[in-house]
């Protein structure tokens, strides 16, 4: 079947070279200089393998929480959803009110009182708590698989981009970046990542609101840019909903029950609930409330950070007629280059660019660090070599980082077939991310959910998603209009097919003692997940369901002006 999303991808078209000069190469370097500086500032607090991998679980909330959205916020997230918007128009906010909102507000609210609670250094060892060694030793492997995929998307994606607009060759590209992020996680480990995340939050920032601003003033205001576009792609374009009933035709090619079960349920909950790069910074955070508060402070920025990739989307949409298709000479995924390449005078260009590539290391950091936690803690010292001491793993820690980083490279061109590489990183959460979340909930509120359930729902959900993406979608057996379409059912698919293999093996198979769920159960607790408040601590923005529904209704307000 052929969609629009079926052609190579990044392939940037080549008259986006970005007219660089010395200023806007001072400031790359100055942020590459910083970024290393805070590499070997952090080696210095890094004395345990505790510390290396989940920075002493010393850090405050304000500090995890902006690392938390800025690990999300990778290059692959700002050129993928510029790309989705300029694509499938306004549809793209319900990737962030629908599809994020509330499965952070549940991490906080919900899910992380079990995670710190139980003191697990990992989302797959969770699972050895609540079932057993081999659901546990499977999720090590799916995830440490899937987070060398998306480094690999981020470093691909960087190579082609930083090719295109600066004329570097790949190879350099993909050696540098590699190089830097080698360098300041193998120093200073998570701490060092973290810090770091929260550094090029803003850098991304500052590279994404002058694009906003000159590009809406480009053409005409937002009037002027949904005038534009309802001439040229039709009135549901600039809308939330319109177009979504089932059966109707919209430019997504979803209606509003696969949004809401495939992108707001199950791919939304699956992703943020127990995507290790995402929960790794909550874990290390000073104490629970800290932690539960780190996804819920994050969930703000993330309301509004729609408009910074959305609108740069839309804008490119509208200044060149057929964006995107052959015939216009550019793919969607040059949204982002092109207004950068059309708009910004140097010196704001070097500092997008710096944004850019500040981008691709947070996305490419933040599942390096996740992976050598989950190989060293999950997988080689629970299975391969045990008992050792602690500056041993710290070591591994180490090497398997260098590791890491060099199979990311590997991974890298698997992006290749996707023109939308958010198409190819939802594709890999349908896959991953939804059987782990269906095995969670199951879980975490049915009690008689047997040991073995865990490792037969994981396979049975993960085997079902891709059946379905590989074979009933690709093959034609049945017609999905779009790759984004595909996903949302493959990830209904993976979860329901998870769900009832973990109640079919849970009739016939016995439970776990009721003794060894504490705290692992919704309704039961541990000493570990009782914490008496601390003084000071009634502040409204200090309380973890103030935060969490402010944020979710925060995020309804915001549909209103895109519903109709």
């Amino acid at each position: 079947m052929q969609t629009p999303t079926d052609t190579p991808a990044l392939d940037l078209a080549a008259e986006l070279r970005l007219p660089t000069n010395a200023l806007d190469y001072t400031i790359l370097a100055i942020y590459f200089v910083v970024v290393l500086g805070i590499g070997f500032a952090a080696r210095r607090s890094v004395k345990t393998s505790l510390d290396f991998f989940l920075s002493g679980r010393s850090l405050p909330a304000w500090i995890t929480g902006l690392a938390f959205i800025s690990a999300n916020l990778a290059a692959t997230e700002i050129l993928g959803m510029a790309a989705n918007s300029a694509q499938y128009g306004a549809y793209t906010v319900h990737w962030y009110w629908i599809g994020a909102i509330p499965a952070m507000v549940f991490l906080g609210l919900v899910m992380m009182p079990f995670y710190y609670g139980s003191k697990v250094r990992s989302v797959p060892e969770m699972l050895l708590l609540r079932f057993d060694k081999w659901a546990h030793l499977l999720s090590s492997a799916l995830f440490a698989f899937a987070a060398i995929l998306i480094a690999g998307v981020n470093l691909y994606a960087l190579a082609i981009v930083v090719e295109a607009l600066l004329g570097w060759p790949q190879w350099v590209a993909i050696v540098v970046a590699g190089a830097f992020v080698l360098g300041y996680i193998t120093l200073g480990g998570l701490s060092s990542a973290i810090y770091n995340e929260v550094l090029q939050f803003f850098v991304i920032l500052a590279a994404l609101i002058p694009l906003v601003v000159l590009g809406l003033k480009k053409v005409g205001g937002w009037g002027g840019l949904t005038d534009k576009l309802t001439a040229t792609h039709g009135e549901n374009f600039t809308t939330a909903w319109g177009g979504t009933g089932i059966g109707s035709d919209n430019p997504l090619g979803a209606n509003w029950l696969t949004i809401v079960l495939g992108l707001g349920f199950v791919l939304s909950f699956g992703y943020w609930t127990t995507n290790f790069a995402e929960v790794q910074r909550a874990l290390s955070a000073k104490n629970l409330s800290a932690a539960q508060r780190t996804p819920l402070i994050a969930a703000y920025p993330k309301i509004f950070i729609v408009f910074l990739v959305m609108i740069p989307g839309l804008t490119a949409a509208a200044l060149i007629p057929g964006f995107g298709t052959p015939d216009s000479g550019y793919q969607y995924n040059d949204a982002i280059p092109y207004l950068m390449e059309q708009l910004l005078p140097n010196g704001v260009l070097g500092i997008a660019v710096t944004g850019l590539l500040a981008a691709f290391m947070a996305g490419m950091a933040a599942n390096v660090s996740s992976f050598n936690t989950v190989f060293t803690n999950d997988i080689w010292a629970r299975y391969v070599v045990r008992g050792r001491e602690d500056d041993y793993y710290v070591r591994f820690g180490r090497l398997i980082t260098v590791i890491g980083v060099a199979a990311s490279v590997g991974t890298a061109f698997l992006a290749s077939s996707f023109s939308n590489i958010m198409s190819y990183l939802q594709t890999l959460f349908s896959f991953f991310n939804v059987p782990m979340f269906v095995v969670f909930i199951v879980g975490m509120f049915w009690k008689r959910a047997s040991a073995k359930s865990g490792f037969w729902g994981l396979l049975a959900g993960t085997v079902a998603a891709m059946v379905n993406y590989f074979w009933i979608y690709k093959q034609g057996i049945v017609d999905i209009p779009s790759d984004q379409g595909a996903n949302f059912v493959s990830a209904i698919v993976g979860f329901v097919a998870g769900a009832v293999v973990m109640v079919a093996v849970s009739l016939f198979t016995a439970p776990k003692p009721a003794a060894e769920l504490q705290g692992l159960v919704y309704g039961t607790r541990s000493p570990g997940m009782q914490e008496p408040p601390a003084a000071g601590d009634d502040a409204w923005y200090r309380r973890p369901a103030l935060l969490g529904w402010g944020a979710i209704v925060l995020a309804a307000a915001c549909y209103i002006p895109f519903s109709f």
